[in-house]
């Protein structure tokens, strides 16, 4: 059936997530990160993304390139910075890591917006608001005439990137996570986690693979 591939990237870490496609289902064969350590480092900038795309290259691409992969889901970047230099620095990158995907795996990535990744990946996050931010009960009308959103359900203020954390942990109960010192979440955890909802989200949402039902 061959093999799915979704990336989370950021200039920092890449998160990996390798399914194998069982036809209408994937099947989850790694989650992983890589986060490209460069010495030394160098002073120009665009040489040290050149750099973090050939380490990606070597520590994970060229391992699988025999493999039969079929797709290859990257989450779009968010651009919602106020620093343009950061936003022109996350493209730059995330072009270098689309080419690096085609030039090694003769595959042209999809990209799949944070958004749809997670509605497509756990349609029960989708709820109709029905309080206000400040956790005001809206009115019985009021929430007639609302649409479902994303995290609906939860308080405005919810940890959005622990929702997905938990919802890919309860999918995938063997998978190791990564601590800290102490015992608190490391961040590459949700780099992760947000490669697995892109190539969920992706297939679900290309109708490749079927939502299962929500068992309440």
């Amino acid at each position: 059936m061959g093999f799915i591939l979704g990336l989370d990237v950021s200039t920092k870490t890449i998160g990996v997530s390798l399914f194998e496609d069982k036809g209408e289902s994937g099947k989850l064969l790694e989650l992983t990160h890589v986060t490209p350590k460069i010495k030394p480092k160098p002073e120009n900038s665009l040489e040290l993304l050149m750099k973090k795309v050939e380490t990606f290259e070597k520590e994970f691409l060229h391992k699988y390139s025999d493999l039969e992969i079929s797709k290859v889901f990257i989450e779009e970047p968010l651009l919602r910075s106020n620093n343009v230099n950061t936003v022109g620095t996350l493209l730059r990158f995330n072009g270098m890591i689309c080419r690096a995907v085609y030039d090694v795996l003769n595959i042209v990535p999809e990209f799949v917006s944070s958004y749809d990744a997670r509605k497509y990946a756990f349609p029960e996050l989708m709820a109709k608001r029905t309080k206000k931010k400040d956790g005001t009960p809206l009115t019985e009308n009021a929430i007639a005439k609302n649409n479902e959103v994303l995290f609906g359900g939860y308080p405005f203020d919810i940890d959005k990137k622990m929702v997905i954390w938990e919802k890919v942990s309860d999918r995938e109960p063997q998978i190791i996570w990564l601590y800290d010192k102490n015992m608190k979440l490391k961040k590459e955890n949700f780099d992760m986690t947000d490669s697995y909802a892109v190539v969920l989200g992706g297939m679900q949402k290309l109708g490749l693979w079927k939502t299962e039902p929500v068992v309440v």
